[in-house]
């Protein structure tokens, strides 16, 4: 097991990403290679950016990969946005996926702190 894999940030952002998923896979088929393909690459580029900046790199490199990942993070609730905007309804799995993407938003940003006590 990686280091990375043991970090409550990291798990958060698979459940995250899950839910980004289900939430993106409801939309219409008009969706599928825009506001679809948009939004699971943003949740995806998250999990990936907490891995990346984790394994062997200094604490200003981490915190710089954990900055990406907080943009990819805000990148998602854009697109939530414009799912709303448009009107497609995807019942309470948008309401939860917000709910917890706030909790992976505070996370990223505590252990983005955390860091920079390191740099």
């Amino acid at each position: 097991m990686y280091k990375f894999q043991n970090l409550r940030v990291y798990k958060l952002a698979l459940e995250y990403m899950d839910l980004v998923y289900e939430v993106s896979g409801r939309l219409p088929e008009s969706e599928r290679f825009n506001l679809r393909s948009q939004v699971e690459r943003a949740a995806t580029s998250i999990v990936l950016n907490i891995a990346e900046g984790s394994t062997g790199q200094s604490s200003a490199e981490q915190n710089r990969f954990l900055g990406m990942a907080l943009r990819s993070y805000l990148e998602t609730i854009a697109c939530f946005d414009i799912i709303e905007q448009r009107g497609y309804s995807l019942s309470n799995t948008a309401t939860g996926a917000r709910e917890l993407g706030h909790q992976l938003f505070i996370k990223l940003q505590a252990f983005r702190k955390s860091l920079e006590a390191h740099i």
